[in-house]
């Protein structure tokens, strides 16, 4: 009967974190000390944004700047065979993170987290459903009874809560990229949800290749990671930088507050 008062979170979201960082590391690397010769290099000095900066040096510069924003928003699109994972979250420095999970591209999550102190989730019935389908019909249905709607309060301790709201805590991961990566090369100029953009390709094993557009008017935040083949492909989107969160906290009404 532990569905009635602590939904198991779905072991999708287990693993959201870790393709996240995944998809991120294969991308680029922040703070490569000591890297070998890069193609721009090569040519001599390019024209256009950070032309004295290598494609390694844009990148540490980049990542740096974005560890340093208040707050921002992902669009996250995670491609694994397994587990598919799309997200949009807003979160801040201040701890605040507000947005929605979808698993398996048809469990979807809202999540409130307005401090350090406690997540708000709410599950649509095909997650709660998932959460319960090995109980019987009269557990199903009581579970969606209780939390169809509602919103379950759980400490950010609780291991569950660091699962779901792994993805709110920028530091954490970005933290991965502090050794250094090699191959790194300068791509043409773009735009990025019409904001001018520098891709910076690094290639991977068996076909897989990922690109970070770094925004090269104003500071030069990551606007965007993307990575094609291999095991993990996937987008994730920065956006919204230095807009306020807003993560409301449910009325007491609406709430099931978990042991």
């Amino acid at each position: 009967m532990r569905a009635l008062t602590r939904p198991r979170i779905h072991p999708a979201t287990r693993t959201t974190r870790i393709a996240a960082t995944t998809l991120l590391c294969a991308a680029v690397a922040a703070g490569a000390a000591a890297c070998g010769p890069f193609a721009d290099e090569a040519k001599g000095k390019p024209a256009g944004p950070f032309a004295e900066l290598t494609g390694s040096q844009i990148a540490e510069k980049a990542f740096a700047a974005t560890r340093t924003a208040k707050s921002l928003t992902l669009t996250v699109d995670l491609k694994s065979a397994d587990e598919p994972t799309k997200g949009y979250l807003s979160l801040d420095a201040e701890g605040k993170c507000a947005g929605t999970l979808t698993f398996d591209t048809v469990n979807t999550a809202e999540l409130v987290k307005a401090d350090d102190k406690d997540v708000y989730l709410r599950f649509d019935e095909g997650f709660l459903r998932a959460q319960v389908e090995d109980e019987s019909p009269e557990v199903q249905e009581a579970t969606l009874k209780e939390l169809k709607g509602r919103w379950v309060k759980t400490p950010v301790s609780d291991p569950d809560s660091k699962d779901m709201t792994a993805l709110c805590d920028l530091e954490s991961l970005l933290s991965a990229f502090e050794e250094g990566a090699t191959g790194i090369s300068r791509g043409g100029e773009t735009t990025v949800d019409g904001h001018k953009a520098l891709a910076l390709t690094e290639p991977g094993d068996a076909g897989e290749s990922s690109t970070v557009y770094v925004a090269t008017e104003g500071t030069p935040y990551i606007l965007k990671i993307v990575t094609k083949g291999g095991e993990e492909p996937g987008t994730i989107a920065f956006s919204h930088y230095g807009k306020p969160v807003v993560a409301k906290v449910p009325a007491p009404k609406d709430v099931v507050v978990t042991d």
